[in-house]
């Protein structure tokens, strides 16, 4: 392996959307067998240029080569076939087909007459143990998988054809430390083996523990590409916001008030007698492994899924919520994990979707007051920085990120009372997530009370007063002051036997 060899390189590269200048004469070069860290805010091109060598769209002008061929533009098949793979930020698995069936999805083994499925299993159950992913069998089909869990099928995918060059968006959003733990030793392994990464990602940790190189983008230009060790996570910060920002959590010094919501043994979804409380005002996070049952909780309180049995007060009344129209109606409003599937309307505006959960309260007789709507719309995108043309732009046209932050506002502008948010970060830029911590610590001194479920152990106990811990459907234990947090106690409770 020529380690001073350019597998990939982007020449004066030239995107533009409708009132959007994506990519500005955007120039980079990757090696051979290095892992590249791709940064900057939502919006800020990565995906974009990532689209152009993965054949999802074409530049307006410039060119790219691939292992020495040049390309002005590509198709999704003929960047496969040069060995370019990526695994999406937003997964593309097919609810309907197993887990084998995703993976081996266009390339099914067989005699080109009848497809010899044990094969194909057996291939993947090996894939899966060499892994040591336990969580995933190979039959399981793809409505059945968590978000987490169709990340590592998708990387599996990746990884289990010819590839070269493998592009990385956000891989580790969904996972936990120990799904993150696997992705690492896949990440290396390719490395050795003299496989490209282009690694994108917001996480620091991960990209100074995993980076050779790091390029950081701001409003559709390159800034810089230096080695990873002559950089500091200041300074990375401060060239992808263009202003000094520190990561630090906002001071939690909000009182908290009476108790809200009293769950008493929750059972259903998977779950076991759970009982917790939530009060005016706090924060209350939700910690566990991958399917420990964290989403399936605030799945039941919300309505989305069956309550089998226990009871649920608001204000000190028993209240039965069989439907989310229900909590939305009782004031409780939940931001999915799942954005594009649950939490946003993406053929519709910016502006629609906002105001969707205030639609009555800013309507009479049946009639929308346009200009309060409009204003509604205009200061969430303004608050949340959403890059958008406009408020009329389709959701579907904005980056991850800005679909996530779409999400957020839509509540933000609502009247509810508890707000529920499951990864709120996830995608997310480092200037993003800053904003967000301080409008969460800003809705809590207006009186609103929000659960959050986190994978990310630092956001969970720098942003949370409590931190309730799930495993394996039931409750493990809850940590209720800042003074009891540790990322050791929270794996302990969540890892235990």
């Amino acid at each position: 392996m020529d380690a001073n060899k350019i597998s990939l390189s982007l020449k004066s590269i030239v995107k533009t959307y409708p009132g959007v200048l994506a990519n500005d004469n955007v120039s980079i070069d990757f090696r051979q067998g290095e892992i590249h860290a791709l940064m900057g805010e939502n919006g800020a091109g990565k995906s974009t240029l990532m689209k152009i060598i993965t054949g999802g769209t074409s530049p307006d002008s410039g060119h790219f080569v691939i292992n020495g061929k040049e390309f002005t533009k590509i198709s999704p098949h003929a960047a496969q076939a040069h060995g370019v793979q990526i695994v999406h930020q937003e997964l593309n698995i097919i609810s309907a087909l197993s887990v084998t069936e995703n993976i081996f999805l266009g390339r099914f083994a067989g005699n080109g007459i009848v497809v010899d499925f044990k094969t194909m299993r057996q291939s993947v159950q090996k894939v899966l143990d060499n892994l040591g992913i336990d969580s995933i069998r190979p039959d399981m089909l793809g409505e059945d998988l968590t978000v987490a869990q169709m990340q590592l099928v998708e990387i599996v995918k990746a990884t289990s054809r010819n590839v070269d060059i493998l592009v990385l968006d956000e891989p580790t959003s969904p996972l936990t430390a120990h799904e993150t733990e696997i992705l690492f030793r896949i990440v290396q392994s390719l490395k050795e083996k003299g496989v490209t990464i282009i690694y994108i990602s917001h996480r620091m940790g991960e990209i100074f523990r995993i980076a050779d190189r790091v390029t950081v983008m701001r409003d559709g230009k390159k800034v810089v590409t230096q080695d990873i060790k002559s950089t500091s996570r200041e300074e990375l910060i401060k060239l992808m916001v263009g202003r000094p920002l520190t990561e630090t959590y906002p001071v939690r010094n909000q009182e908290i008030g009476e108790t809200i919501l009293e769950a008493d043994s929750l059972c259903g979804n998977g779950l076991k007698n759970i009982s917790f409380s939530l009060r005016k005002g706090e924060i209350l996070g939700i910690a566990g492994l991958i399917g420990a049952g964290r989403t399936e909780l605030i799945r039941l309180v919300y309505g989305a899924d069956k309550l089998t049995s226990g009871t649920i007060r608001l204000n000190g009344q028993v209240k039965t919520i069989a439907s989310p129209s229900e909590a939305v109606r009782l004031g409780i409003g939940l931001i999915p994990e799942d954005r594009k599937l649950q939490g946003v309307l993406l053929e519709r505006s910016v502006k629609d979707n906002i105001t969707l959960p205030s639609v009555k309260a800013i309507s009479r007789f049946f009639v929308v007051n346009s200009r309060a709507e409009k204003a509604m719309a205009a200061k969430q995108i303004a608050d949340l920085r959403i890059k958008t043309p406009s408020a009329d732009q389709l959701v579907r046209n904005l980056s991850g990120g800005n679909q996530q932050k779409v999400a957020l506002g839509k509540w933000l502008s609502s009247s509810a009372k508890i707000l529920i948010f499951d990864e709120p970060t996830r995608g997310i830029d480092v200037g993003a997530k800053h904003e967000i911590y301080n409008l969460m610590n800003a809705l809590t001194q207006k009186g609103i009370s929000i659960i959050m479920v986190s994978s990310e152990m630092e956001e969970l106990m720098g942003v949370s007063d409590r931190i309730l811990v799930i495993r394996e459907g039931q409750l493990a234990g809850e940590l209720s002051s800042a003074s009891m947090f540790s990322q050791e106690r929270i794996m302990e409770l969540a890892a235990a036997n």
